[in-house]
């Protein structure tokens, strides 16, 4: 879960450009990173091009160098501080994800020392990768269980060492460099799109994205609805910390949106933010590597995932769908078809009160049809003497399995409770 306290060490300064100052910069900062790595490509995807009858483009953030838009911004900031103050040498950043990485890789670039704030937490593949892409350059410390600990640890030795902090997202040069997307958007299909979905966590790529297209754009901010920090803050009026965030979708689970960002998002309408299941982003994850060979990660799917959630307004139109990172770890593919099968009813647990007497449980097997797989049977109260609860789970290829297996069960006399959507039975017990 990453949130953003005001930073007490030095910063980019806040003053709000106009609009075309702000694009003239934008493409100042695109044209600078040409000679660092190239554009992202733009491409027109056939597949959900027809199934939403729609001009649909990707652009293809995931193909960055480090796999992500994130590089962009701390090009961006560390080109202007260095510009300006060339003897600031010590850049620190908190981060378990992409902008360790994006961060790492400029340090390396521009020949300065990073030092990155990462949980205790943090999986060693990603450590791996923030590592590999900085070198010698950085310094990786692991501090802190939480990521509030492990932010005010790089803040406190940020001001002892008089560093300059990068920030994810709440930074005015951060903001101009994400814009680089829509630079980039904009010459590779040679007009504005009509409408463009954007992934929004700390709000960073969307607030430089839509400052830069301006309101003859339709756009939909999308975040995970376990973390709606934007869908929060217009409903306030400003930033509001989230009581709990689902960190599932770890690239956008975000328990405060940025005052910066918010500052230039702040006029959005309500109705433009669409909330997407975790569960459900799961279903599109897996259509993209399976149908498309396209690596997303959670938050990197966002965007097409909420295509469903705007299907009637897009017909037609050309749509440009940011997928904003690719860093997905394989070790979590069982969990996302698991979510994937959950979400759509081809996969449920229940506890069923199974007699204890011969036969039983074969006539429970009986009610199941060819295309039930038992995926789960477990006992777990074997010392009761006439009944025994057990913990079942079903796969199944048709969602209207589950309406008639839980008519016989009824039928049978039998006693169950679906715990699928329990979350706090599913954590002990699945």
């Amino acid at each position: 879960m990453l949130s953003i306290a005001l930073l007490p060490c030095a910063t980019a300064s806040v003053t709000q450009n106009s609009m075309t100052d702000f694009q003239q910069n934008a493409r100042a900062a695109e044209r600078a990173m040409r000679e660092v790595f190239p554009e992202t490509p733009l491409l027109r995807n056939a597949h959900l091009s027809e199934r939403f009858e729609a001009d649909i483009w990707l652009k293809r953030e995931d193909l960055s160098p480090v796999r992500s838009y994130k590089l962009r911004g701390a090009f961006n900031a560390m080109r202007k501080v260095l510009a300006v103050s060339p003897e600031k040498r010590l850049f620190v950043c908190a981060s378990a994800g992409n902008h360790a990485q994006g961060v790492a890789f400029m340090c390396r670039h521009f020949g300065v020392r990073g030092v990155i704030f990462m949980p205790v937490t943090t999986p060693q593949q990603k450590i791996q990768k923030t590592r590999m892409f900085g070198g010698d350059a950085i310094e990786i410390r692991l501090t802190g269980d939480y990521f509030d600990d492990t932010l005010r640890a790089s803040q406190t030795f940020c001001n002892a060492e008089g560093a300059y902090f990068l920030s994810p997202f709440d930074d005015e040069d951060v903001i101009e460099g994400q814009a680089s997307v829509a630079v980039e958007i904009v010459d590779q299909l040679g007009t504005a799109p009509d409408h463009i979905l954007l992934p929004v966590g700390g709000g960073g790529l969307s607030a430089g994205v839509r400052s830069y297209l301006g309101p003859s754009v339709t756009y939909t901010f999308v975040e995970p609805l376990g973390g709606a920090s934007l869908k929060a803050a217009l409903e306030t009026g400003s930033p509001t910390r989230l009581n709990k965030v689902n960190t599932f979708v770890d690239g956008a689970a975000v328990a405060q949106i940025g005052v910066r960002t918010f500052a230039r998002l702040s006029d959005a309408a309500p109705q433009d933010v669409v909330l997407a299941p975790e569960d459900r982003i799961c279903i599109t994850m897996l259509e993209m590597l399976n149908v498309e060979g396209i690596v997303l990660e959670p938050a990197g799917a966002l965007s097409i995932d909420a295509l469903q959630d705007v299907a009637n307004t897009i017909k037609g139109k050309t749509i440009v769908c940011v997928t904003s990172g690719g860093n997905f770890d394989f070790e979590r593919l069982p969990e996302v078809k698991e979510r994937a099968q959950r979400f759509a009813d081809l996969k449920k647990y229940f506890i069923l009160r199974m007699p204890q007497r011969p036969g039983a449980l074969k006539e429970f097997l009986n009610i199941l049809g060819p295309d039930d797989d038992i995926a789960r049977f477990e006992y777990l109260k074997k010392s009761a003497r006439n009944f025994g609860s057990v913990l079942i789970g079903i796969e199944t290829k048709d969602p209207s399995t589950f309406p008639r297996l839980f008519s016989a069960m009824d039928g049978l006399g039998l006693v169950y409770r679906d715990i699928t959507n329990d979350d706090t039975l599913s954590e002990f017990l699945v």
